[in-house]
């Protein structure tokens, strides 16, 4: 079973920028692909990014394309989630999530989830 934990949410004045991350429990499965979601309230989940397992793959929600970078070590069982120039369009919880390959915006594809982190970005 992997847990993902995220961290790094908080409140940032537009403009600004944050750095997520996500601590996998167990190393990942081999090829596993992971991504980033959104909620915002009274929205539905929105992918944002996901990567492949070496990171030569990357793929982002339009909406975030140069303002958003994913990383990740997966030596370190850690993936990353840098935004800068945030929007109070992004205000969302961000949740972290595994699949045992890369999925893309698939969410259906993804196998585990992070009970998600908190940003907000004032006007």
């Amino acid at each position: 079973q992997v847990q993902l934990v995220e961290s790094g949410g908080g409140l940032v004045q537009a403009g600004g920028s944050l750095r997520l991350s996500c601590a996998a429990s167990v190393r990942t499965f081999s090829r596993s692909g992971m991504g980033w979601f959104r909620q915002a309230p009274g929205k539905e989940r929105e992918f944002v990014a996901a990567i492949s397992w070496s990171g030569g793959k990357t793929n982002y929600a339009e909406s975030v394309k140069g303002r958003f970078t994913i990383s990740r070590d997966s030596a370190e069982n850690m993936t990353y989630l840098r935004m800068n120039n945030l929007k109070p369009e992004d205000t969302a919880i961000y949740y972290c999530a595994a699949a045992t390959y890369y999925s893309g915006s698939a969410d259906d594809k993804y196998d585990y989830w992070g009970q998600g982190t908190q940003v907000t970005v004032s006007s």
